[in-house]
């Protein structure tokens, strides 16, 4: 792919230190303007604490961002995700909403950490939360992971979430949260733009079209997880529905030398994907 036609992608997910990635919000900019995109997104889990360094790092480096944030939500006991695009990130309602959905997230660490415990894995909700630090400071499950890995328990993050952490792990826990439903009301009714992130993950194709008859506004279509068949399906779900289709990395920073989840780029979505977004919002938002 030759520099003039990258410059016309967005990489419309991506995670920094304010929730599970290991980048700066600023260096995730430079790692996407160092990729040749036009436009990124920043969509840390349940916070939008990120956002203003990134959209400083991109005026000074002339690439777009996409204010955003990734929504936890469970349907059927599993994890569902939903993408905000143009969220109100300065709105202190909205933040107050925000901090509501961490604290869920912190009760299932709790619940998580005692299941390890049980099990022989000897680390402290203390051990786990002195890695980050601040008022926004958002843990999860990578969190636990890495600290697994730091005393030997596992050797990698795969090996934690397929032992342990992941769905059908020895500790996996997942406490009442806020459904997808509730999720894009949420989004909406702040007035940015609700999109369901990496579909292909969920092995639920009937949640997919019940969640689109309810009112998304998009699909996350390109995705690392979502591979050519279903990539090919949800394309052609957004085009009979008359959806947004985005994409991205879901780049969460560095593990060592490998890039965790994915590298920045390696999945995008044009640049008028990003365009449809803001003209969806602005709308929502004056009307």
């Amino acid at each position: 792919m030759d520099a003039k036609t990258r410059e016309q992608k967005a990489d419309l997910h991506s995670h920094t230190t304010a929730s599970d990635g290991t980048c700066l919000p600023a260096e995730n900019v430079r790692l996407a303007k160092e990729a040749g995109l036009a436009a990124l997104a920043i969509t840390d889990h349940d916070t939008v604490a990120g956002i203003e360094e990134a959209l400083a790092a991109g005026q000074e480096l002339g690439v777009k961002v996409v204010p955003g944030v990734e929504i936890s939500s469970v349907a059927k006991g599993q994890d569902i995700h939903v993408l905000g695009y143009y969220v109100p990130y300065q709105d202190t309602r909205f933040q107050k909403v925000l901090a509501d959905l961490r604290d869920t997230r912190h009760q299932r660490n709790k619940l998580m950490i005692a299941r390890l415990q049980e099990l022989g894995v000897q680390i402290s909700l203390e051990d786990v939360y002195r890695q980050k630090e601040g008022p926004d400071k958002n843990i999860g499950r990578p969190h636990i992971a890495a600290e697994m890995m730091r005393r030997g328990y596992v050797d990698s993050i795969d090996e934690a979430f397929d032992k342990y952490l992941g769905r059908h792990g020895a500790a996996y826990v997942n406490p009442p949260r806020i459904s997808p439903q509730q999720a894009i009301d949420l989004i909406k009714a702040a007035g940015g733009v609700a999109v369901l992130a990496h579909p292909g993950l969920y092995e639920d194709d009937e949640l997919v079209e019940e969640l689109i008859r309810y009112g998304l506004d998009g699909i996350e279509v390109w995705h690392p997880d979502n591979g050519q068949e279903k990539t090919e399906k949800y394309l052609r779900l957004t085009e009979q529905h008359g959806l947004v289709a985005t994409g991205g990395s879901d780049f969460h920073g560095w593990r060592g030398e490998e890039p965790y989840h994915a590298r920045m780029g390696s999945s995008t979505a044009p640049l008028a994907a990003a365009a449809k977004l803001e003209q969806l919002a602005r709308k929502r938002q004056q009307g």
